[in-house]
């Protein structure tokens, strides 16, 4: 099996943010993955892209395509060195934000992805990964 295909690709700008949503899609469209799912992992990109931008100074985000047996998926992993989320249970609560935004983007994140994992220390910064399989 070949080794999984990842790009690194920085978060430094809006523009930045339509790269991630575009490599998203290129990594959705390559296994294969239904217009339904693609626009669902698009969307978490944007939303975690456009968060780690907004809240975490930028960052970066790692995109894979992975394979678990014969399932296949695409996996971000994004991360940011910004000022960390002191209570992550707050944070995915719809609604709740801490900027101008709608509240929405971690939840929905979280319910756009099969698999969704945060870490965040304050001070120190945040990592999101989610995950779409076919």
């Amino acid at each position: 099996m070949p080794p999984p295909k990842s790009d690194v690709l920085p978060i430094r700008s809006g523009d930045d943010v339509v790269r991630v949503r575009q490599a998203t899609r290129a990594r959705a469209i390559e296994i294969g993955l239904s217009l339904v799912d693609q626009t669902k992992i698009i969307t978490a990109a944007s939303e975690l892209a456009r968060n780690t931008l907004d809240y975490g100074g930028g960052g970066e985000v790692a995109i894979e395509v992975v394979q678990a047996g014969a399932r296949r998926g695409v996996r971000l992993a994004f991360q940011d060195k910004g000022p960390g989320i002191p209570d992550i249970a707050k944070a995915l609560t719809d609604h709740y934000t801490t900027g101008g935004g709608l509240g929405l983007g971690l939840g929905g994140a979280k319910r756009l992805s099969n698999e969704f994992h945060i870490e965040s220390t304050p001070g120190v910064g945040t990592r999101v990964v989610i995950a779409r399989w076919k």
